[in-house]
């Protein structure tokens, strides 16, 4: 048989143990709220999705919809934002790296026009001036 302050320890352990566990468990939870789904109004997206495949005029793709609708969500956000499926962005990672060709410009529109901003450095148009 165990001893009386054998037995104390042990349940002490377990108390001390199981008070760890719940609040861990409590953290992990908390956590977890603050990252929840927005549920209904995810719901009425669905609804919106949903009468659009059945009622639109023309038969309009799941992907489609989908992009055009993260495409919607970012750009309202602000000017800078945007979405990008995965081809679009793999297109602009090529763009982007590596070698280019061309004059080697920098170019912005400005009230509807095409301005040179800047030449890029290590380019024919740097190299000109």
């Amino acid at each position: 048989m165990r001893s009386s302050l054998e037995k104390f320890g042990l349940i002490g352990s377990g108390i001390v143990i199981g008070v760890l566990v719940s609040l861990n468990i409590s953290a992990w939870a908390e956590k977890n709220l603050s990252t929840q789904l927005p549920i209904d109004e995810l719901r009425v997206f669905a609804e919106v999705f949903s009468k659009v495949k059945s009622d639109y005029v023309e038969p309009v793709e799941d992907k489609k919809l989908i992009n055009e609708a993260l495409t919607g969500m970012l750009q309202g956000l602000d000017p800078h934002s945007t979405f990008m499926d995965a081809d679009a962005y793999k297109d602009l990672q090529a763009g982007t790296q590596g070698e280019f060709g061309g004059l080697g410009i920098e170019v912005a529109m400005e009230d509807g026009l095409v301005k040179v901003v800047t030449p890029i450095e290590d380019s024919p148009a740097y190299s000109a001036g």
